[in-house]
Formats: structure tokens, C-alpha cells, sequence
């Protein structure tokens, strides 16, 4: 355990003093800040050898699988790509307009392999918010999909990924052969996240690597025995499911991406049933729905957890849902800038 100070209750954690909880956990050992290094590359070093043979991402529409090697390979080849046909380079900040998709952990992990700086945004915002969230970003350059790119400013650099180029930006060529080492410290910013905007006007919010490297290392010092499989109802831009999808391939874990037509409670317990998802990540109106089944057609014996975060959810609907699943632990997640 970290030295505590000596108001602090070893019942509780908290100090009346400083008016703070300290955690009752021991110290989860941490790289030395001054060492450099990414988030990709700590999060490369948590994974076994061999890589684990189940699949690193699944999208529950196509039912497209990544494995852990090609997940890998495709991060390096299109860092290397982007680095020699984009000319995209350390301390960039780059515009990430997307929906969720199996694609877009590899981007994220790419991107900040180079140091560049994400800034994903919610693809629902009309033209105008967008505007205000490049103009507080400054970004270089822009990703998006053909559905999306409208959005943003004429005079911004966007590449699509639903585009053939894209595509062949994942594949190894003699470009993504070359060097792509780039000196990235702990302290360097990672991405560049925003506010719901519940205050007032939507906010930027920037976080370095070492928040994402500090994080993965808790949940991998109390990483379960066997294997997570988790189902991401998050969006990817949110912060919420920004920091899911990295501890997830930190972890080793595998990872569930659901897709824009799953709208109903119906068709993500579906899913939950046919891959046996352990972990089930989403907002709380879905909890909420999950209470209202008015008869449970679906196996779910493997389901452990429920997390829920983006919004508070009620007590009584905590009681609900414990009533309904009482062999399912509930966790609210609630992450502060």
C-alpha cells in the first residue's frame, strides 16, 4: 500500500484533514513517468506470447472477426502508412468523426502509436457543434465515412473508412516495412475528449497516454482468471467507451462491437446469448429496458456484470434490475475530467 498520511482511517480510506479517500488497495505498480512510452506500446507489452488465440474484436452485424495478430499487424501497417502517405506526425491532432465499427480500435491504437493526438466527436452532432469542436481541436486532419464527411469544414483533410484507400492502408505493403519508431512520453497528450455540454457549451477536455497506461494497469492487476468477453454498447467516441475498448485490448480480451441497426434490448440479449458475453457495457435507459422483459427467453448464464455509465441511473431502477438478474452485478461508471 502507498504511504498514507496519518489522518487517514484505515477502516474507510479517508483523511479529514485533506478531505480526501484513499484507496485501501495496494499500489499498482506503474512504469517510471520519465521512461518514454505510448499507450500501444504498454499495451502491446500486457499481452502474452503467444497472443491469445481468441478473437480481439467481433462485430455482432457481419460477424467479422480480428484476431489478436491481425489486429496487431494492421495497427502497425496502417501507422506506417499514414505516416508516409498522410504525413501525419507526433503532436497532430486528428478529427475522428465515426460510429462504432470493428475499424476503429485500430485507427485509435495507430494514431497513438505516432503521438498524434485523438479528438473523437459524436457523429449526431449537426454541422454547427462540429464546427465549434474543430475550432477548440485544431485538427490537421479528419476521419470520417462517407455518411459523415459532410459534417465537417470543407477545408479540413479527411480521410474515409469506408474508402478502398483506407482499407489498403490496413494491409502490409513495402511503406509500412519502414520505420514508424516515434519517441512518445507518458506526459504527451493522448486524446482530446468533450463534454456533454450539461453546464453550458460542450467543452474539451485533454488526456495524456499515462491516464489510459494508469487505468489498464488496475484492471489488469484484477484481471479474472478466465476469459472477458465483452459487449460494447458505448460509443467509441465517448469517453466511456473510448477507455473500454483500450483496457479490453490491453487485457487480452475479447471485445464485441454492436451495430448501429441493434436498437432494441432484444437484439443486444441476442448477442449476449450467441457469444456468451460475460461483461455487458451500456447506457442506462437499456438497463432500464432490461427490467421490463416480460419473459426471459434468452441464456444468459454467462453474464457476470453489468456496467453502466454516460448518465445516472436511478435506484429504484438498480432495485428493479437486481430483482430481475440477481445473479448479474450492476456497476455504475463515472468518470470525471
Amino acid at each position: 500500500m502507498a504511504l498514507l498520511p496519518s489522518c487517514f482511517d484505515p477502516r474507510s480510506g479517508y483523511c479529514n484533514k485533506s478531505k480526501t479517500f484513499h484507496s485501501l488497495r495496494k499500489a499498482v505498480p506503474l512504469p517510471p513517468l520519465s521512461v518514454p512510452l505510448s499507450f500501444p506500446a504498454f499495451a502491446f507489452s500486457l499481452l502474452p506470447s503467444p497472443l491469445p488465440s481468441h478473437p480481439a474484436l467481433l462485430d455482432a452485424f457481419t460477424g467479422k472477426t480480428i484476431s489478436y495478430p491481425d489486429f496487431i499487424s494492421s495497427v502497425r501497417s496502417l501507422a506506417a502508412n499514414l505516416q508516409h502517405h498522410a504525413a501525419i506526425s507526433k503532436g497532430d491532432v486528428a478529427f475522428i468523426l465515426l460510429p462504432t465499427g470493428i475499424d476503429v480500435p485500430i485507427l485509435y491504437l495507430a494514431l497513438l502509436s505516432l503521438g498524434v493526438v485523438l479528438s473523437p466527436a459524436n457523429p449526431a452532432l449537426t454541422p454547427s457543434e462540429i464546427a465549434r469542436l474543430v475550432n477548440l481541436s485544431k485538427p490537421s486532419l479528419a476521419f470520417a465515412t462517407s455518411f459523415t464527411a459532410h459534417k465537417l469544414p470543407d477545408n479540413l483533410p479527411t480521410i474515409l473508412l469506408d474508402s478502398l484507400q483506407f482499407q489498403s492502408f490496413l494491409k502490409s505493403d513495402q511503406n509500412s516495412n519502414a520505420s514508424t519508431s516515434v519517441e512518445v512520453f507518458q506526459s504527451d497528450i493522448a486524446v482530446i475528449q468533450y463534454s456533454s455540454g450539461t453546464t453550458g457549451r460542450i467543452k474539451a477536455a485533454a488526456l495524456p497516454h499515462r491516464a489510459f497506461i494508469a487505468m489498464s494497469a488496475g484492471f489488469h492487476a484484477l484481471r479474472p482468471g478466465r476469459l472477458e468477453v465483452t459487449l460494447l454498447c458505448a460509443p467509441l467516441f465517448h469517453s466511456f467507451g473510448f477507455f473500454f475498448i483500450l483496457k479490453s485490448l490491453a487485457l487480452g480480451e475479447s471485445t464485441v462491437l454492436p451495430s448501429l441497426r441493434m436498437n432494441r434490448i432484444t437484439d443486444i440479449l441476442e448477442v449476449v446469448e450467441r457469444h456468451k458475453v460475460t461483461l455487458l457495457m451500456v447506457p442506462p435507459p437499456l438497463v432500464v429496458a432490461m427490467t421490463k422483459l416480460e419473459v426471459m427467453k434468452y441464456d444468459l448464464d454467462a453474464l457476470e456484470m453489468v456496467m453502466c455509465g454516460g448518465a445516472p441511473l436511478s435506484i429504484a431502477a438498480a432495485k428493479r434490475f437486481y430483482k430481475r438478474f440477481a445473479q448479474v452485478l450492476l456497476a455504475q461508471v463515472i468518470q470525471l475530467f
